[in-house]
């Protein structure tokens, strides 16, 4: 049994590719003969697996929106009942999407309107559900911290977090033990402040 990381399928690589593609010269700076060249396929190849470029963005956005709910749930889970470690986790699985995706980041950031109203729709339901799964997690451990501060820290949080494409990173440890750092602090401030 091989403990190796599994081979992307030619579906992935497409869409890695295009991520990649896409977010250093934008969506409609990259043609489709240059994404089938980057995985040795014949641009007209790529139809055999996707519609067009606008089906590779709406796969790339509403793909990694659910990836990080069906991730975030599954951390609430992992550690129920304990909001100091769900919050631990949410942000180190945080991190890890914002280092190893940062080309998802940026085409999120340039791109999120291009997509169709319903993948659009559906990107900003999925990402105001991952939102929830914070504010839950972050209210449960500051009770005393009214709601609009709490949602106040999780999007300077996420911002804090997604800021990694514009980072000149010192390698990848000393990188996520900042941006943790970073995180538990900025919810930390919530016990800081006055009482309303």
């Amino acid at each position: 049994m091989s403990t190796g990381a599994a081979v992307p399928t030619r579906r992935e690589q497409i869409l890695s590719e295009a991520a990649r593609l896409f977010a250093a010269r934008g969506f409609h700076g990259v043609g489709v003969d240059e994404i089938g060249a980057a995985v040795g396929i014949s641009g007209p190849g790529l139809y055999r697996h996707f519609a067009g470029k606008d089906a590779m963005l709406a796969e790339l956005l509403v793909g990694i929106s659910e990836r990080l709910l069906t991730g975030g749930r599954h951390r609430v889970a992992e550690a129920a009942g304990n909001p100091a470690a769900v919050l631990s986790s949410l942000i180190d699985g945080h991190i890890d999407f914002a280092l190893d995706d940062r080309a998802l980041i940026t085409l999120h950031d340039r791109e999120l309107d291009r997509l169709r109203d319903a993948d659009r729709k559906l990107v900003r339901q999925l990402q105001r559900q991952y939102v929830e799964l914070w504010v839950e997690t972050v209210r449960e451990l500051h009770p005393r911290a009214a709601e609009a501060e709490v949602r106040v820290a999780v999007h300077a949080v996420f911002g804090l977090l997604n800021s990694t494409p514009h980072l000149a990173s010192p390698g990848r440890e000393a990188t996520e033990s900042l941006l943790r750092s970073l995180a538990h602090g900025a919810f930390g401030a919530l016990s800081e402040q006055p009482l309303p």
